[in-house]
């Protein structure tokens, strides 16, 4: 098997707009969260969000081009972009037939299929739909334009495993790579969800916190007193390659990473398993991939989306892979940044290369009431950084319908 390791990171996030944004207001505990722009919020019940802000996609589009994608499509290109800088690939010097995409979504382009299907209720019955509709809407077309910008002819396809589906493409971009069937992989996801059917449905379901009046500490993963998840939306970049061909092109190697698990629940439609069971599968596949017992894991970003029943079942299960106060520390990023569904993960494995490599813990902001059962048992890292040794990161990720994805960073070391 060969070694991976990643050499190049990119982000659209509710809380910057590049990783160096992305990474400073993590450390830094700012929260994401702001009344909504997209539409008009009078008749919803949460009327707030964590939406990307000031996102200029003619930095990188021509303006006939815009029309043409998504939004979700515009973040996953703007990422893409800062990432092939930062790892500085030369693509026409390269093999690109062994050079692929792996992308994770969950929506699509859930706006646009929005629009459209609200002018032709609005209009005479006619069937007048725009000649991108399907290229835009459709859940694989970011890796479909991903190639296609840069040439790439490897393996490239999307996973749509809900919340979880960028964690399992970054997994299945290391197994690729691992398995000698590719050279390097541009990974990630992301997702342009903050729409009024998404608004409306999650609240129809009640998972969506209503805290309209103190949204900034809305999202308070394992306190007692949360209500549900804050929506985001944006898309993180990951670039793997093997170890031998970085050292070929002179790239700079910001991590290696070295295990990575799907499981499933098995359980329910959109609930976690009460136990955690499918988590604890998870957990353990990627550290047996790792070849590492539970106490090397410095940090752990929990999947933790501040909903009452999700966040008590990940905290049982990682107590049963890693016990009562164990090495790691644990933090929920998406205190800060929402929930951004299918693009959720990527950026959630940028925070953990980047606590690899700065030995900074991101915290958990908004929470004051821990779970009185876990109070004592875990660092969920509250309110502030942490500055500790950080060699091995675990990133988690559960979706609707069960699936579970847990992936593994580790600091590089020749």
């Amino acid at each position: 098997m060969k070694r991976v390791v990643v050499t190049g990171l990119g982000a659209v996030t509710p809380i910057g707009n590049n990783v160096q944004e992305f990474w400073n207001s993590l450390i830094n505990g700012v929260s994401g969260a702001a009344p909504i722009t997209r539409f008009d919020t009078t008749q919803f019940k949460t009327k707030f969000a964590c939406e990307v802000k000031n996102f200029d996609a003619s930095s990188i589009f021509e303006k006939n081009e815009i029309r043409k994608y998504d939004l979700f499509t515009q973040y996953a290109l703007y990422a893409a972009d800062e990432a092939v800088k930062n790892a500085n690939i030369d693509f026409d010097s390269l093999n690109k037939n062994r050079i692929g995409v792996i992308w994770g979504c969950g929506d699509g382009g859930i706006s646009t299929f929005e629009e459209q299907i609200g002018e032709y209720k609005l209009g005479n019955g006619t069937p007048r739909f725009s000649p991108f509709f399907i290229p835009k809407r459709i859940v694989n077309i970011a890796s479909g334009v991903i190639s296609i910008k840069y040439g790439l002819r490897g393996i490239n396809y999307t996973t749509a495993a809900a919340c979880s589906a960028s964690n399992t493409a970054i997994i299945d971009a290391f197994n690729y790579i691992r398995w000698g069937k590719a050279d390097m992989m541009i990974t990630g996801g992301s997702e342009a969800s903050v729409t009024e059917s998404s608004i409306g449905g999650f609240n129809a379901s009640k998972a969506l916190s209503t805290l309209n009046d103190d949204y900034s500490k809305a999202s308070r993963p394992f306190d007692a007193t949360r209500d549900g998840f804050v929506l985001g939306e944006g898309a993180g970049v990951v670039i793997l390659e093997s170890y031998e061909h970085a050292i070929k092109r002179n790239a700079v190697i910001l991590a290696e990473i070295v295990g990575g698990g799907l499981a499933a629940d098995a359980y329910h439609l959109t609930g976690t398993h009460p136990e955690g069971e499918g988590a604890v599968l998870g957990m353990e596949l990627a550290l047996e991939e790792a070849g590492i017992s539970p106490d090397q894991i410095d940090y752990i970003n929990a999947h933790a989306t501040s909903t009452p029943t999700g966040d008590l079942s990940e905290l049982k299960a990682v107590e049963k892979v890693f016990g009562i106060n164990p090495n790691a520390n644990i933090s929920a990023t998406k205190s800060m940044t929402g929930h951004l569904l299918g693009g959720a993960g990527a950026i959630e494995a940028i925070a953990c290369i980047k606590a690899v490599q700065e030995n900074i813990v991101p915290p958990t902001i908004n929470t004051q009431d821990v779970e009185p059962e876990f109070a004592d048992k875990f660092n969920l890292t509250l309110g502030k950084a942490q500055s500790r040794e950080v060699n091995y990161a675990m990133s988690n990720t559960f979706g609707f319908g069960g699936h579970v994805a847990s992936s593994i960073f580790k600091k590089f070391e020749k």
